[in-house]
């Protein structure tokens, strides 16, 4: 029979033998979220449809290349957040050898590059907004700056969530005193939220960037 110290965290106690009402209550939240977007393109579309021509003139200001780079960095912060979950569930924390070697890394390595490439999204974001303000493209421009800004805007405030909860997620590994079954949930419904924000972008940069 397996002893405590050969089990990995996120199934000690017997946890694995009921769903768990965080990871439960986080897909409910979760999909209420999906609704709140599913409005925002449903917005986007109805909008654009009664404003081609708009749509059309500003769309061609968009940096297609730049966003590409910045989604990009997105998605893939969505495999080292799962990395970082794989490596809570084996109930392993920090790294095994050097920081170089990435196979031996644990749950605070994989979620600390997690929310690097998640704070470098929100400042590529920040730096095309920029752009755009000094290209004439702004909040009340517009009907087609209102929703750019309010699609990728509130998809940013959800981004920056998440990196909140990063920190909450990597504080906890540091003020207890072992990793406990609670710390590995936690883990994982962050990466739900984490994985969730990076579908619904994917959504709104397909919508956004290359449907013309």
């Amino acid at each position: 029979m397996a002893t405590t110290a050969t089990i990995p965290a996120s199934r000690l106690h017997g946890h694995h033998d009921r769903p768990s009402m965080v990871s439960v209550g986080t897909i409910i939240w979760l999909a209420s979220e999906l609704m709140f977007f599913a409005a925002l393109f449903g917005a986007y579309f109805t909008i654009r449809a009664v404003s081609p021509d708009l749509w059309a003139q500003d769309t061609t200001v968009l940096d297609v290349p730049f966003a590409s780079v910045n989604t990009t960095i997105l998605v893939l912060s969505s495999l080292t957040c799962q990395l970082g979950v794989f490596a809570a569930e084996r109930g392993q924390v920090g790294r095994r050898g050097g920081i170089l070697d990435v196979r031996g890394w644990g749950l605070r390595e994989w979620f600390f590059l997690t929310y690097v490439m998640g704070a470098i999204f929100i400042a590529g974001q920040a730096v095309e907004y920029a752009n755009l303000v000094q290209e004439g493209i702004t909040m009340q421009s517009s009907a087609y700056g209102s929703m750019f800004y309010l699609t990728t805007g509130f998809h940013g405030i959800h981004v920056t969530g998440g990196l909140i909860a990063f920190l909450f997620v990597l504080g906890r590994t540091y003020l207890a005193r072992k990793f406990t079954h609670e710390q590995a949930v936690s883990a994982i419904v962050v990466s739900y939220y984490w994985h969730f924000v990076d579908v619904v972008w994917i959504g709104l940069f397909a919508t956004i960037y290359l449907i013309k």
